[in-house]
């Protein structure tokens, strides 16, 4: 059974959330060390996309990239700032740039994904960044500059992969592609992965991984395409979904989770002054708000729950 260790973060105002997220991620590490992920809200451009991608060998990287810029001509946009990249002894590379608006984003995505063998988009958004990659806490935080990442608020997952391989690209947190600034982080497994998956791609979705945490964020933002309310949205997936699991979505306005009818995967929280911090684990909200707080757990079935940024509301 998956051991995975998740959390959340909300601050009052832009600030450290990365160095947060890190914080939470390295006190759950003992859940799973084979790699690790951060998706961090921070200050919104004011007009098209931050991208982070990532690319599956190095020495493609001009080649790849001229590819990928065709495809954002095509569709009527650009890069607004040159692609920055990461690399290390690992074959593979991340990427991160901002991009012009495509005149129609969903049919971008669908083109620039016809790339996924080489290249694979991997965030989109006005704030939102996903940072993830092999190895635990430190070491990906280290490599990737998470602790100095301004923002609002985020996400962190540490993994043990079970069901998927252990590949940088398979690691969470997953974007709801091709939704913009949607991501989630889950603990837990989906046992009708398949029969949705299908029905999910019977309508256009692509997944990219087979990891069955990428089909839940597709699937609440589905649902919410079609007209329901995030809190909708995500009282319907404890009906609708089979497995053991606790999720955490997060948008722009915040974030909210949710947790099956066994509840079998833990889930606490401390709200103090209108920030969050909320984990798998009691020790690790603590590492990060150290004063004597009480610690919510939710530790019921059927469970779902919205946390908003800055009082702003998720609900609608």
């Amino acid at each position: 059974m998956p051991v995975c260790g998740i959390a959340g973060r909300i601050l009052n105002a832009p600030g450290r959330v990365g160095h947060d997220l890190v914080e939470l991620m390295d006190a759950q590490e003992h859940r799973g060390a084979d790699s690790t992920g951060f998706a961090v809200y921070g200050e919104p451009v004011e007009s098209g996309y931050i991208l982070r991608g990532m690319g599956f060998d190095k020495n493609r990287i001009d080649a790849d990239m001229a590819d990928f810029r065709d495809r954002l001509k095509a569709h009527g946009a650009d890069w607004v700032s040159e692609p920055t990249f990461v690399t290390d002894e690992n074959a593979h590379y991340c990427m991160r740039a901002v991009i012009s608006e495509p005149k129609d984003l969903a049919r971008w995505v669908a083109d620039a994904d016809r790339l996924t063998d080489r290249f694979e988009v991997q965030s989109c958004g006005k704030s939102l960044e996903i940072i993830k990659d092999i190895g635990g806490s430190a070491e990906v935080a280290d490599k990737h500059g998470v602790r100095d990442m301004i923002g609002t608020h985020g996400l962190g997952h540490a993994r043990l992969a079970t069901e998927s391989s252990v590949l940088p690209n398979a690691s969470h947190p997953f974007w709801a592609r091709p939704f913009s600034d949607v991501a989630i982080v889950h603990n837990g497994q989906i046992t009708d992965y398949f029969t949705w998956r299908e029905k999910l791609e019977r309508q256009g979705y692509r997944f990219l991984t087979g990891n069955d945490s990428e089909l839940i964020a597709v699937w609440v933002s589905d649902q919410m395409k079609k007209g329901l309310t995030i809190e909708q949205a995500l009282k319907l997936s404890i009906k609708s979904i089979d497995g053991v699991f606790t999720y955490m979505i997060a948008r722009p306005e915040g974030i909210g989770f949710a947790k099956d009818r066994f509840a079998m995967k833990p889930i606490v929280a401390i709200e103090q002054n209108g920030e969050l911090a909320a984990a798998t684990e009691e020790q690790a909200v603590r590492r990060v708000i150290t004063e004597e707080v009480d610690v919510i757990n939710y530790d019921g079935p059927s469970l779902m729950g919205i946390w908003g940024v800055g009082n702003r509301s998720i609900a609608a």
